[in-house]
C-alpha cells in the first residue's frame, strides 16, 4: 500500500484539521467531536442542513460546506458511518431556531445514528427533518443498506436544498424539495480497479486486468455483474440504460447530466463519457438543461466513474444556478 499518511488511524483527523487551515474563510472545524462547521453558522432565521458520512469520498461531505450548501459536515472514519455524538454536535451548531434538515445517504450505519442524533435534538427542542438519499438504480439492497444506496445524487440533493435554505425558505419547504430532487435522481457506477482503506491495507475486492465491475458502490460493494472490459461508449450505454428504464422520460424534458469520477479516473476519460452520454440523452429526445462532470463523490482512488441524472424543473434550475461558495463547488458569487 503507497499513500501520503502518518498513522492510519489517524487519516481522518488529519485530513479534517488540514482541510480546515485550507478553508478557514469558509468553515469552522471540531475535533471533539469531529465535525465540520460553516465558519458564520449559526446564521439568524435560516434553515440549518447537516450531512456526513463515512470519509474517503472527498469532497463528499465537507467539501460543500459554505454559502448555498450545506452548514455542516459530519466525517465518520474511512467508509464508517459517523456516531450520534458528533452528528448532534454540528446539528446544535448550525440551529438556529429555524430547524434543521438531515441529508443522509441510504446506508444502514449512517440511517441508524442519524437518527439517534435526530431524537436527542429532539429532545433539545431542536426541530429537525431528515431525508434519506436512495438514487442508485444497480441493485435494491446490498451489505450496507436496506434498499438502494444513496450516492451522487446526494451532491445535487445538498446544492438544491442548500439553495432554497439560503433564500429563506422554511424547513418544510427545504425538505420537501429535497425529497422531490432525490425522487427524480438516478445514478449507476462502475469501477475499473478496487480502492486500498487505509487501516486495512490492501484492496477492498479483486478484478483481473481486463475486467469492470459494473453497478459498484461507493464503498466497494458488488454491483450487477463483472465484464470484460469495453470501449466507453458501451460502458455509458449499460450505465444509462438503467436510469432511463426507472425513470423514463417524456421527449422535450429536461435534465442535469451528472459524470462524476470515482477518484483515481482522469478528467479527460470523463468527458469522453460525458459526450456519448450527450449522444444518448439527443436520441432519446431529452435536452440536457445543467450539467457537472468531475470528481464530486469519490472512493478513494478507486479508478470508474458514475453517471447521474435529474429530471429538472423550473425550480430545481432556479436552484442549481444559485449562487455557492464552499470548497468544492463555487458559483455565481
Amino acid at each position: 500500500m503507497k499513500k501520503i499518511i502518518n498513522d492510519p488511524k489517524r487519516v481522518v483527523d488529519e485530513s479534517v484539521a488540514g482541510f480546515g487551515l485550507a478553508h478557514a474563510d469558509l468553515v469552522r472545524v471540531e475535533l471533539d467531536p469531529i465535525h465540520v462547521v460553516r465558519a458564520d453558522a449559526p446564521i439568524a432565521g435560516k434553515v440549518g442542513i447537516v450531512s456526513g458520512g463515512g470519509s474517503g469520498h472527498e469532497p463528499l461531505h465537507a467539501g460543500y460546506v459554505g454559502f448555498g450548501m450545506l452548514d455542516a459536515a459530519v466525517p465518520g472514519a474511512v467508509f464508517t458511518s459517523p456516531t450520534p455524538d458528533p452528528i448532534l454536535a454540528a446539528t446544535k451548531a448550525v440551529d438556529s431556531g429555524s430547524g434543521v434538515l438531515h441529508i443522509v445517504k441510504n446506508y444502514t450505519g449512517d440511517v441508524l445514528n442519524f437518527e439517534t442524533a435526530a431524537d436527542l435534538a429532539a429532545a433539545d427542542g431542536i426541530d429537525v427533518r431528515s431525508v434519506i438519499i436512495n438514487d442508485d438504480v444497480a441493485v435494491k439492497d446490498s451489505l450496507y443498506t436496506a434498499g438502494r444506496r444513496g450516492v451522487a445524487g446526494t451532491v445535487l440533493v445538498e446544492k438544491i436544498a442548500g439553495a432554497a435554505a439560503e433564500r429563506g425558505n422554511s424547513l418544510d419547504e427545504v425538505a420537501d424539495v429535497a425529497e422531490r430532487v432525490n425522487a427524480n435522481a438516478r445514478s449507476m457506477g462502475l469501477a475499473l480497479t478496487p480502492c486500498v482503506v487505509p487501516h486495512a491495507g490492501e484492496p477492498s475486492f479483486t478484478l483481473a486486468e481486463d475486467e469492470i465491475e459494473i453497478g459498484i458502490g461507493i464503498h466497494g460493494e458488488p454491483g450487477r455483474e463483472r465484464i470484460g472490459l469495453e470501449p466507453a461508449d458501451r460502458l455509458v450505454d449499460r450505465l444509462l440504460a438503467p436510469i432511463l428504464e426507472d425513470l423514463p422520460y417524456e421527449r422535450g424534458e429536461r435534465a442535469l447530466l451528472f459524470v462524476n469520477g470515482m477518484g483515481g479516473t482522469p478528467q479527460v476519460e470523463l468527458y469522453v463519457a460525458y459526450r456519448r452520454a450527450a449522444e444518448v440523452l439527443e436520441e432519446h429526445g431529452i435536452e440536457i438543461t445543467r450539467s457537472l462532470v468531475g470528481n464530486y463523490i469519490t472512493a478513494l482512488e478507486m479508478q470508474g466513474m458514475s453517471i447521474t441524472l435529474l429530471k429538472l424543473d423550473d425550480e430545481m434550475v432556479e436552484l442549481w444556478d444559485a449562487p455557492v461558495q464552499t470548497a468544492a463547488l463555487r458559483w455565481g458569487r
